[in-house]
């Protein structure tokens, strides 16, 4: 499990690489607030290779979304596998968040 942010554009990609679980969850937080902190608004996670989020990482995506939002931000998701998307509508999360089919296309709306 690893993350990494990298900017493209004007936003911070941020790669999820593995599971999102309670185990790691306050890696991506703490990546995530340091970039806000760095003066970052626009942000974008990738799960084109994510496999598993817990409610735990749910938690801290909708954490991340609010503290985004408050600093004027926004913070988008994207690559979902039908999978995960499924769990977002479950969840009725998909309302939350603004969720797109490919990184791309988070990019260029």
């Amino acid at each position: 499990m690893s993350f990494k942010a990298r900017i493209v554009g004007n936003a911070t990609v941020v790669d999820v690489d593995g599971q999102l679980i309670v185990g790691n969850r306050h890696e991506l937080k703490r990546l995530v607030l340091e970039e806000l902190e760095g003066g970052a608004r626009r942000f974008v996670i990738d799960f084109a290779r994510t496999g598993y989020i817990d409610s735990s990482g749910l938690g801290i995506l909708i954490s991340l979304s609010k503290r985004v939002r408050e600093l004027g931000g926004e913070l988008r998701l994207a690559s979902l596998s039908e999978e995960l998307q499924r769990l977002f509508e479950l969840t009725k999360l998909h309302t939350l968040f603004e969720i797109r089919d490919s990184l791309e296309q988070a990019l260029s709306d």
